[in-house]
This record gives C-alpha cells, structure tokens and sequence, in this order.
C-alpha cells in the first residue's frame, strides 16, 4: 500500500503564509503517475476538495480557494504542494492529501494547520 506523508502544517500567524507538501514514502516512483489532491476539514463539517492536479500538471480549484492557493508538482522529487499566503484564520483546517492510481485512492494522515495569533 501506498503512504502519503504531508508536511509543512502547524501554527501560522495571522498573514503569514503557508505551504504544504506531500510525498509518496517509499513509494516515490508511482509519484509521476498519480492524480492528486489537497483536501481540508473543519471540525464538525465533511471533508472537501481544496484543489485537485493531474499527472501532467493541469490543475482544478474549489470555487471557493480560486486565487487563494496554488497547487503544483514536482514529478522529480516526487513532491505535491499547495501554498497560500496573507492566511487568514478561516483557512485553519486538518488539511489532507490524496491520490488516485490504479483504481486505488490513498491518503495521507492529515495535517492541522492553525492560523491564530
């Protein structure tokens, strides 16, 4: 099976900006082949997609994080990110990464990010 590891969350001051990142672990060379995604929960509400990028790069946002966040990959280092700047306490969330291959979707185990003053 396949682990997703995020990394980059945890408190972050009003303003300030934020990028997070996720790696296949000890799987990187399924990486360039998967579709992934970034997806956030608040507590108490359903878990949604924040923005989605296909194994070529072409990228999709939620309506609501249009122009808020930018999603990339980098297929050599086998690496997923999302970032954000000016954060403002509405983005705080457990933020979740996700990828489809081979008929299998995977996910990470969650990353809080807080952004409180």
């Amino acid at each position: 099976q396949v682990q997703l590891v995020e990394s980059g969350g945890g408190l972050v001051q009003p303003g300030g900006s934020l990028r997070l990142s996720c790696a296949p672990h000890e799987s990187e060379y399924i990486f360039s082949v998967g579709a992934m995604a970034w997806y956030r929960q608040e507590p108490g509400k359903q878990r949604a997609l924040v923005a989605h990028i296909t194994a070529v790069g072409t990228t999709n946002y939620a309506d609501s994080v249009k122009g808020r966040f930018t999603i990339s990959r980098d297929n050599a280092k086998h690496t997923m990110s999302f970032e954000r700047s000016s954060l403002q306490p509405e983005v705080s969330a457990v933020y979740y990464c996700h990828m489809v291959i081979c008929f299998q979707a995977y996910w990470g185990q969650g990353s809080q990010v807080t952004v409180s003053s």
